[in-house]
Protein backbone atom coordinates (compact mmCIF):
# COMPACT_ATOMS: atom_id res chain seq x y z
CA UNK A 1 0.00 0.00 0.00
CA UNK A 2 1.64 2.96 -1.21
CA UNK A 3 1.32 6.54 1.56
CA UNK A 4 -1.25 8.92 1.38
CA UNK A 5 -0.01 12.63 -0.54
CA UNK A 6 0.82 14.81 1.97
CA UNK A 7 -1.70 17.55 1.27
CA UNK A 8 -0.51 21.41 1.33
CA UNK A 9 -2.78 23.68 3.39
CA UNK A 10 -3.38 26.75 2.93
CA UNK A 11 -3.10 29.12 6.59
CA UNK A 12 -3.79 33.28 7.51
CA UNK A 13 -1.26 34.51 10.77
CA UNK A 14 -2.25 37.24 13.05
CA UNK A 15 -1.02 38.70 16.33
CA UNK A 16 -0.51 35.66 18.52
CA UNK A 17 -1.14 35.77 21.95
CA UNK A 18 -0.90 38.88 23.89
CA UNK A 19 -3.14 41.15 21.79
CA UNK A 20 -2.99 43.47 24.96
CA UNK A 21 0.61 42.55 26.72
CA UNK A 22 3.39 40.21 26.24
CA UNK A 23 4.90 39.89 29.78
CA UNK A 24 8.01 38.04 30.71
CA UNK A 25 9.13 36.64 33.92
CA UNK A 26 12.94 35.35 34.92
CA UNK A 27 12.60 32.44 37.79
CA UNK A 28 14.57 31.56 40.37
CA UNK A 29 15.26 27.69 39.35
CA UNK A 30 14.57 26.84 42.78
CA UNK A 31 11.12 29.11 43.49
CA UNK A 32 8.24 26.70 43.51
CA UNK A 33 5.65 29.74 44.25
CA UNK A 34 6.02 32.64 41.53
CA UNK A 35 4.62 31.07 38.52
CA UNK A 36 1.62 29.93 40.17
CA UNK A 37 0.89 33.21 41.79
CA UNK A 38 1.99 35.10 38.71
CA UNK A 39 -0.42 33.00 36.45
CA UNK A 40 -3.18 33.67 38.75
CA UNK A 41 -2.83 37.60 38.75
CA UNK A 42 -1.78 38.09 34.84
CA UNK A 43 -4.81 35.46 33.22
CA UNK A 44 -6.29 38.10 31.76
CA UNK A 45 -7.78 37.96 28.22
CA UNK A 46 -5.20 38.90 25.62
CA UNK A 47 -1.89 39.14 28.53
CA UNK A 48 0.59 36.21 27.34
CA UNK A 49 3.08 35.03 30.18
CA UNK A 50 6.33 33.39 29.19
CA UNK A 51 8.84 32.39 31.81
CA UNK A 52 12.54 31.26 31.79
CA UNK A 53 14.75 29.49 35.02
CA UNK A 54 17.66 31.22 36.10
CA UNK A 55 20.34 29.04 38.30
CA UNK A 56 20.88 29.78 41.74
CA UNK A 57 22.24 28.43 44.80
CA UNK A 58 19.23 26.62 47.20
CA UNK A 59 20.95 28.42 50.04
CA UNK A 60 20.26 32.10 49.98
CA UNK A 61 23.34 34.03 50.87
CA UNK A 62 24.86 37.59 50.03
CA UNK A 63 27.60 35.38 48.37
CA UNK A 64 25.21 33.36 46.13
CA UNK A 65 22.61 35.95 45.32
CA UNK A 66 25.01 38.11 44.00
CA UNK A 67 26.70 34.85 41.90
CA UNK A 68 23.20 35.23 39.77
CA UNK A 69 24.38 38.38 38.10
CA UNK A 70 27.24 36.18 35.87
CA UNK A 71 23.62 33.77 34.51
CA UNK A 72 21.54 36.70 34.10
CA UNK A 73 22.31 37.68 30.58
CA UNK A 74 22.02 34.21 29.69
CA UNK A 75 18.54 33.76 30.91
CA UNK A 76 17.41 36.42 29.61
CA UNK A 77 18.16 35.69 26.18
CA UNK A 78 16.07 32.72 27.04
CA UNK A 79 12.82 34.64 26.19
CA UNK A 80 13.29 35.37 22.49
CA UNK A 81 13.63 39.07 21.61
CA UNK A 82 11.35 38.15 18.57
CA UNK A 83 8.18 37.72 20.86
CA UNK A 84 8.63 41.26 21.24
CA UNK A 85 7.89 42.23 25.19
CA UNK A 86 5.73 44.58 26.64
CA UNK A 87 7.76 44.51 30.03
CA UNK A 88 9.91 41.61 32.04
CA UNK A 89 10.36 41.40 35.31
CA UNK A 90 13.39 39.74 37.19
CA UNK A 91 11.95 37.81 40.17
CA UNK A 92 14.26 37.66 42.84
CA UNK A 93 13.82 40.13 45.87
CA UNK A 94 17.01 39.53 47.78
CA UNK A 95 18.62 38.99 44.54
CA UNK A 96 17.94 42.64 43.19
CA UNK A 97 18.99 43.66 46.70
CA UNK A 98 22.29 42.00 46.47
CA UNK A 99 23.51 42.55 42.67
CA UNK A 100 21.20 46.02 42.45
CA UNK A 101 18.22 46.81 41.21
CA UNK A 102 19.87 49.09 38.22
CA UNK A 103 22.48 46.32 37.13
CA UNK A 104 19.84 43.67 36.98
CA UNK A 105 17.86 46.55 34.50
CA UNK A 106 20.68 47.43 32.68
CA UNK A 107 21.33 43.26 31.39
CA UNK A 108 17.78 43.02 30.48
CA UNK A 109 17.36 45.98 28.47
CA UNK A 110 20.78 44.77 26.83
CA UNK A 111 19.13 41.90 25.92
CA UNK A 112 15.58 43.61 25.33
CA UNK A 113 15.61 47.24 24.86
CA UNK A 114 12.15 47.89 23.84
CA UNK A 115 11.23 46.14 26.70
CA UNK A 116 10.21 48.19 30.60
CA UNK A 117 11.95 46.25 33.30
CA UNK A 118 11.29 45.49 36.85
CA UNK A 119 12.15 43.31 39.89
CA UNK A 120 10.15 42.81 43.30
CA UNK A 121 12.20 45.82 44.93
CA UNK A 122 11.95 48.11 42.84
CA UNK A 123 8.22 47.20 42.51
CA UNK A 124 8.03 47.16 46.64
CA UNK A 125 9.26 50.83 46.47
CA UNK A 126 6.79 51.43 43.61
CA UNK A 127 3.91 50.19 45.58
CA UNK A 128 4.66 51.89 48.55
CA UNK A 129 4.99 54.96 46.50
CA UNK A 130 1.58 54.34 45.36
CA UNK A 131 -0.16 53.60 48.75
CA UNK A 132 1.39 57.12 49.82
CA UNK A 133 3.40 54.24 52.82
CA UNK A 134 6.24 55.89 54.25
CA UNK A 135 6.75 53.40 57.25
CA UNK A 136 6.06 49.95 57.24
CA UNK A 137 6.87 46.56 58.82
CA UNK A 138 8.92 44.58 56.60
CA UNK A 139 8.49 40.65 56.99
CA UNK A 140 11.39 37.97 55.08
CA UNK A 141 12.28 34.61 55.12
CA UNK A 142 15.79 35.79 54.81
CA UNK A 143 18.82 35.18 57.52
CA UNK A 144 19.82 38.19 59.12
CA UNK A 145 23.07 39.82 56.75
CA UNK A 146 20.25 39.72 53.92
CA UNK A 147 17.16 41.31 55.81
CA UNK A 148 19.53 43.91 56.73
CA UNK A 149 20.78 45.03 53.43
CA UNK A 150 17.08 44.67 52.19
CA UNK A 151 16.33 47.22 55.04
CA UNK A 152 18.86 49.71 54.59
CA UNK A 153 18.44 49.52 50.37
CA UNK A 154 14.25 50.62 51.65
CA UNK A 155 15.80 52.76 53.88
CA UNK A 156 17.76 54.82 51.56
CA UNK A 157 14.95 55.20 49.09
CA UNK A 158 12.63 57.01 52.05
CA UNK A 159 11.18 54.13 53.02
CA UNK A 160 11.19 53.73 56.90
CA UNK A 161 10.82 50.14 58.79
CA UNK A 162 9.25 50.15 61.28
CA UNK A 163 9.29 46.48 62.68
CA UNK A 164 11.11 44.00 61.20
CA UNK A 165 10.64 40.08 61.59
CA UNK A 166 11.95 36.76 59.69
CA UNK A 167 11.90 33.49 59.39
CA UNK A 168 15.37 33.17 59.48
CA UNK A 169 15.80 30.53 57.01
CA UNK A 170 18.47 30.33 54.32
CA UNK A 171 17.10 27.37 52.29
CA UNK A 172 14.63 27.85 49.63
CA UNK A 173 13.28 24.64 49.79
CA UNK A 174 11.76 25.19 53.22
CA UNK A 175 11.31 28.63 52.59
CA UNK A 176 8.67 27.64 49.89
CA UNK A 177 7.23 25.05 52.34
CA UNK A 178 6.24 27.93 55.05
CA UNK A 179 2.78 27.78 55.01
CA UNK A 180 0.71 30.51 54.34
CA UNK A 181 -1.36 30.61 57.45
CA UNK A 182 2.18 30.88 58.71
CA UNK A 183 2.42 33.67 56.81
CA UNK A 184 -1.00 35.10 57.69
CA UNK A 185 0.06 35.28 61.61
CA UNK A 186 3.27 37.01 60.91
CA UNK A 187 1.35 39.78 59.08
CA UNK A 188 -0.93 40.08 61.67
CA UNK A 189 1.58 40.06 64.52
CA UNK A 190 4.31 42.43 62.68
CA UNK A 191 1.41 44.44 60.72
CA UNK A 192 -0.12 45.82 64.30
CA UNK A 193 2.44 47.29 65.63
CA UNK A 194 2.06 51.15 66.13
CA UNK A 195 3.78 53.46 63.52
CA UNK A 196 3.25 50.85 60.42
CA UNK A 197 1.15 52.08 57.51
CA UNK A 198 1.65 48.55 55.54
CA UNK A 199 3.05 45.42 55.89
CA UNK A 200 5.58 44.42 53.15
CA UNK A 201 6.29 39.94 52.92
CA UNK A 202 9.80 39.79 50.94
CA UNK A 203 10.78 36.97 48.67
CA UNK A 204 8.41 35.52 46.16
CA UNK A 205 9.03 31.86 47.25
CA UNK A 206 6.49 32.81 50.17
CA UNK A 207 2.99 31.64 49.59
CA UNK A 208 1.33 35.03 50.18
CA UNK A 209 -1.18 35.87 48.00
CA UNK A 210 -3.70 34.03 49.67
CA UNK A 211 -3.66 35.64 52.81
CA UNK A 212 -3.65 39.28 51.20
CA UNK A 213 -7.19 39.82 51.45
CA UNK A 214 -7.69 38.43 54.81
CA UNK A 215 -4.44 40.38 55.97
CA UNK A 216 -5.50 43.76 55.21
CA UNK A 217 -9.46 42.89 56.37
CA UNK A 218 -7.94 42.29 59.33
CA UNK A 219 -5.39 44.70 59.98
CA UNK A 220 -7.09 47.83 58.04
CA UNK A 221 -3.83 48.36 55.89
CA UNK A 222 -2.51 47.64 52.56
CA UNK A 223 -0.41 44.40 52.92
CA UNK A 224 2.53 44.36 49.65
CA UNK A 225 4.12 41.01 48.53
CA UNK A 226 7.12 40.36 46.30
CA UNK A 227 4.93 38.37 43.44
CA UNK A 228 1.93 40.65 43.78
CA UNK A 229 3.65 43.91 43.37
CA UNK A 230 6.14 42.58 40.93
CA UNK A 231 2.79 41.15 38.96
CA UNK A 232 1.34 44.85 39.77
CA UNK A 233 4.31 47.18 38.54
CA UNK A 234 4.71 44.64 35.50
CA UNK A 235 0.96 45.39 34.16
CA UNK A 236 1.03 48.82 34.72
CA UNK A 237 4.40 49.32 32.57
CA UNK A 238 2.67 47.41 29.78
CA UNK A 239 -0.41 49.66 30.33
CA UNK A 240 -3.06 47.04 31.99
CA UNK A 241 -5.21 48.44 34.22
CA UNK A 242 -6.75 45.20 35.46
CA UNK A 243 -7.60 45.09 38.93
CA UNK A 244 -7.54 41.40 40.04
CA UNK A 245 -10.13 40.03 42.97
CA UNK A 246 -8.87 39.32 46.62
CA UNK A 247 -4.89 40.63 45.43
CA UNK A 248 -5.05 43.61 47.75
CA UNK A 249 -5.54 47.66 47.55
CA UNK A 250 -2.48 47.72 45.64
CA UNK A 251 -4.81 47.17 42.44
CA UNK A 252 -6.67 50.07 42.72
CA UNK A 253 -3.92 51.99 41.77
Amino acid sequence: MSDAPIEELTFAVDAGLGSRARIGLIILQSDQTAEHEFATLLRGDGVALYHARIPNAMEVTPDTLRAMERDLPVAADLLPASFDFDAIGYCCTSGATMIGENRVDEIIRDIHPGAKTTNPLTACKAALGALGVGRFALVTPYAPSVTSEMQRNLSQAGFETGAVASFNQSDDFTVARISSESVLDAILAVGARDGCDAVFVSCTSLRVLPVIAEAEARLGKPVISSNQATAWHLMRLADLGDRPADAGRLFQF
